[in-house]
C-alpha cells in the first residue's frame, strides 16, 4: 500500500486528507496546528478527521526539529503532502519522503505565491483564481506544477465565497492527479517565477481604508477581501471605529473633484470615494452596533466628511 504523511490545516486540509483516504492511501501521520484561541476558528478540523480514522496526530511548534525528522524517517513514507499547513517544511523534512512531496496552494501559481492568496487576489480585483498542486522544493510555492484548476471571482464575491470555490477546485485537482502521482506517470511543468507574484500574510490593521488614496472599486475590493470571517475593513472616527462589512458599487466613473464622505440618502447609506465613485454601504457597524441609516443620522447627521 502507498503511504503518506500529511501536513494539513483548514478546510483544504480536511477535504484533501479525505481524498487520500478515499483513494486508499495509508496515512501514517498527520501533522497539524493547535488552534489559536485568539483566532476566529471558522473552518473544519484536520485533527478531528484524522482521529476519526485512527491516524496519529501531532501538533509541533516546528515541523523541522531533529526529533520530527527522525520520526518521519522511521515512518519512511512514500509521499509527503502539505494541504494549507502554515509553516515551511525544511529540505531534511522533504527528504524523508521516498517518492516525492506535494503542496496544494490556493491560487493559480505562479501568481499569488505565499500567504493569504485568496484575500490578496480580491484586494487586487482579480477576476479568477484557483488551486494548484505542485512539487515542494527548497523555495516555497516554486516547484513544478502537476495539476491546477481555475475558478471565477465575481464582482461581489467575498473571500468566503471564493475560498469555497477554491476548496472544491483543490479537491478536484487532487482527485484527478493523485492516481498519476501514485503510478509515477504524472506530468509536471516548470513554474515561471518571473511571471508570478509573492505576498506575505495579512494582519487586521491591513483592513484600514485610506479615503485619500483609494477609489470606490479599491475600497469595495478591500471590503470583500476582509469581511466575515476576517476582521473587516475599517475607518476610525471621533465617535469610534466603523467596520464596513459589505458594499456595492453604485457609481464607478471617476470624478476627481469629489470629496470623500459618508451620507444618508433616500434610505441608503452611501460613501463617496476620492475618485468620485460611490459605494452603497450595505452592512456596517459602529463600535459593534449596527450602523443603519437612522443610527447614522442620529450620530453623524445627514453627511460626514471623510479625512
Amino acid at each position: 500500500m502507498v503511504s503518506a504523511v500529511v501536513f494539513g490545516y483548514h478546510n483544504v486540509g480536511v477535504r484533501c486528507l479525505s481524498v487520500l483516504l478515499a483513494q486508499k492511501i495509508e496515512v501514517k501521520l498527520v501533522v497539524t496546528h493547535s488552534d489559536d484561541e485568539d483566532e476566529n476558528i471558522w473552518f473544519d478540523s484536520v485533527s478531528n478527521l484524522a482521529s476519526l480514522h485512527g491516524i496519529p496526530v501531532v501538533t509541533p511548534d516546528s515541523p523541522n526539529t531533529e526529533d520530527m525528522i527522525m520520526r518521519l524517517r522511521s515512518l519512511n513514507p512514500d509521499f509527503i503532502f502539505s494541504f494549507y499547513y502554515r509553516q515551511i517544511l525544511s529540505v531534511p523534512v522533504l527528504e524523508t519522503a521516498r517518492r516525492g512531496c506535494y503542496n496544494m496552494h490556493g491560487s493559480l501559481l505562479p501568481h499569488y505565491r505565499g500567504r493569504a492568496p485568496v484575500n490578496w487576489a480580491l484586494v487586487h480585483g482579480e477576476s479568477q483564481t484557483g488551486a494548484t498542486l505542485h512539487e515542494m522544493v527548497r523555495t516555497p510555492d516554486a516547484g513544478d506544477i502537476v495539476g491546477d484548476m481555475a475558478v471565477p471571482i465575481l464582482p461581489n464575491d467575498t473571500a468566503s465565497d471564493v475560498f469555497s470555490k477554491v476548496l472544491v477546485a483543490a479537491e478536484l485537482v487532487l482527485c484527478r492527479t493523485l492516481p498519476e502521482i501514485v503510478s509515477g506517470t504524472v506530468v509536471a511543468r516548470k513554474m515561471d517565477l518571473r511571471s508570478g507574484s509573492y505576498f506575505g500574510g495579512r494582519k487586521p490593521q491591513d483592513g484600514l481604508i485610506d479615503w485619500k488614496t483609494m477609489g470606490a472599486q479599491q475600497i469595495h475590493n478591500l471590503v470583500r477581501a476582509v469581511t466575515h470571517p476576517y476582521p473587516g475593513a475599517f475607518m476610525d472616527t471621533e465617535r469610534g471605529r466603523i467596520i464596513i462589512w459589505r458594499t456595492l458599487v453604485v457609481v464607478d466613473s471617476p470624478n476627481s473633484t469629489a470629496q470623500p464622505s459618508l451620507r444618508q440618502e433616500r434610505g441608503r447609506l452611501l460613501a463617496t470615494a476620492c475618485d468620485g465613485g460611490v459605494l452603497r454601504i450595505v452592512h456596517a457597524e459602529l463600535e459593534g452596533r449596527v450602523l443603519d441609516q437612522g443610527t447614522f443620522m442620529r450620530i453623524f447627521g445627514s453627511s460626514y466628511p471623510l479625512p
